[in-house]
């Protein structure tokens, strides 16, 4: 009620895990401009302009000064159903992890009640990521602009169900951007670090990294299945010289060019085009 009477022209917050989240959606339901921030950005802001000090109050000033400054665009809010999504993904990946780690646990154990233990705890979390991935998919049918889009991404060949819900629930931009921009947003888009007459090596930076991290297993998956425009990409990188990781990164972004035109025109998958 106080920040309503006050008519802000934006609300700065910084990213905290998740924690954000239920005030950024109560912001939004009281139609007030929110924007959650990097908090980095807003650090190495303060020590540019010569606050080092830390408190709850010069946090706050510092947030205001640098909406002030730097005037960050507002991202639409995650509605309910996306946001659910978003969970559930998060969850399947705890659910991934655990299953790895008690893995891990079961290959060092020789005791055969630990064992028998470790083995009933796998298996109680492997019926979880049944059901968890059953959730997913019921969360998609219950759209079908979400069902559509997944059946499309779902035509290239390395582009399996999760790297599919992934895209739908972290990267809501996919389709209604140009390739400069989606690539940019991803963090597949090389920046230069040139100086005078030294050009230094182009690099990535930045973007969307659980994003960045299904499509770099994508790539892999579809050079391995000799994908043809990846894979001959590869190629033909390779040939020439260049390093596999830079291969692979100009790989990682022709596959998200390819699916960004898919979702835009709505177009099945063609490898003669790609």
């Amino acid at each position: 009620q106080e920040l309503l009477a006050v008519e802000p022209t934006l609300v700065v917050l910084e990213a905290t895990g998740g924690l954000e989240r239920r005030l950024v959606a109560e912001l939004a339901a009281a139609q007030l401009p929110v924007v959650v921030v990097n908090p980095r950005q807003v650090r190495d802001f303060a020590k540019a302009t010569g606050q080092l000090a830390k408190t709850d109050v010069l946090d706050a000033r510092v947030l205001a000064a640098f909406g002030l400054a730097v005037k960050p665009s507002i991202r639409e809010v995650p509605s309910a159903e996306r946001q659910e999504l978003i969970e559930l993904l998060a969850r399947r990946r705890q659910l991934v992890e655990m299953i790895v780690t008690e893995g891990n646990r079961l290959k060092q154990a020789t005791g055969k009640g630990i064992r028998k233990e470790l083995k009933a705890h796998i298996a109680w979390l492997e019926k979880r990521l049944r059901e968890s991935d059953r959730g997913l998919h019921e969360a998609i049918e219950q759209s079908d602009v979400w069902q559509a889009k997944y059946d499309l991404l779902c035509e290239v060949k390395g582009i399996g169900p999760v790297t599919s819900l992934t895209f739908l629930a972290l990267l809501p931009e996919l389709g209604h951007l140009d390739r400069k921009q989606i690539a940019a947003l991803v963090g597949v888009a090389p920046y230069n670090c040139d100086s005078g007459t030294m050009k230094g090596r182009r690099r990535i930076w930045g973007g969307r990294s659980e994003v960045r991290s299904v499509l770099y297993m994508s790539v892999l998956s579809g050079i391995r299945a000799k994908n043809p425009p990846i894979y001959e990409l590869y190629t033909r990188l390779k040939l020439a010289g260049k390093k596999s990781k830079v291969a692979i990164v100009a790989c990682m972004r022709k596959l998200l060019v390819i699916l960004n035109a898919m979702l835009r025109d709505q177009t099945h998958f063609d490898a003669n085009k790609a």
